[in-house]
């Protein structure tokens, strides 16, 4: 008997690397591991709509903060 994973596996919408979404148990996801301020969360969510991987977090964080 095959069992589906807990937790669905998603590309991530910068650089396409798949990655488990764990929403559902969000403090053990991958992206939880990025601390964005409320500024940072804004500057990515005006650029992209989906999840995204950890690494292109903070590389996207790193940009918000050369650009200030």
């Amino acid at each position: 008997m095959l069992t589906s994973p807990k937790h669905e596996i998603l590309h991530c919408d910068r650089c396409s690397a798949p990655f488990e979404c764990k929403a559902n148990s969000f403090t053990k996801c991958q992206c939880s591991t990025v601390q964005l301020s409320i500024n940072e969360v804004q500057y990515v969510s005006e650029l992209y709509d989906g999840c995204l991987c950890a690494n292109c977090l903070l590389e996207l964080q790193k940009e918000y903060q050369v650009s200030l």
